[in-house]
């Protein structure tokens, strides 16, 4: 049975920083590319960051490219998403998504994801 299972999420102030991660298991790591997305209240699931089954290969949008860093450590099946510089308007449930490949140093911006987690909060004040 694979799972993903996000954690990291909680409550920080303006300009503070968080680090989220999402175990795996069930799946062989190695073989799929990684993302993170997120849905603000009353919003529609965004895209947040994508990386390759390798890691050389990563994306982020916009809106947080210079504040978020996402990496995989595959020797312990681990995702990770490093949120600097937060702002409220980062305030969403976060979740992590894999999607097999057989492209090594491909990345995935877009739907559809084989397998989702089940979120972890994050909340910025103001």
């Amino acid at each position: 049975q694979v799972q993903l299972v996000e954690s990291g999420g909680g409550l920080v102030q303006a300009g503070g920083s968080l680090r989220l991660s999402c175990t795996t298991s069930g799946l062989t790591f190695s073989n799929y590319a990684m993302g993170w997305f997120r849905q603000a209240p009353g919003k529609e699931r965004e895209f947040v960051a994508a990386i390759s089954r390798s890691g050389d290969s990563t994306y982020v949008v916009d809106s947080v490219k210079g504040r978020f860093t996402i990496s995989r450590d595959n020797a312990k099946n681990t995702l990770y998403l490093q949120m600097n510089s937060l702002k409220p308007e980062d305030t969403a449930v976060y979740y992590c998504a894999a999607k097999f490949s057989i492209y090594s140093g491909s990345y995935y911006r877009s739907d559809p994801y084989d397998y989702w987690g089940q979120g972890t909060q994050v909340t910025v004040s103001s």
